[in-house]
């Protein structure tokens, strides 16, 4: 991953924890905090993928099945 798209995620990952602490500080249940920042992260990876962890997964799994098989 370039390090400027690298820097871009680290912001936006810090920018949704500081959403959740806001929401837990505001007594929100930890429900809807774990449902805000899984959802949040999950279009984050969608938006900025990172073609290095998306390989290393796939090499992985692809062990897994071949030993599972």
């Amino acid at each position: 991953m370039h390090p400027k798209n690298r820097m871009e995620k680290a912001i936006a990952l810090e920018a949704i924890a500081d959403v959740a602490e806001k929401m837990e500080q505001s007594g929100a249940s930890g429900v809807d905090v774990a449902a805000f920042t899984s959802g949040a992260r999950q279009k984050l990876a969608e938006e900025r993928p990172d073609p290095e962890k998306y390989a290393k997964a796939a090499t992985s799994a692809a062990k897994w099945s071949k030993a599972n098989a």
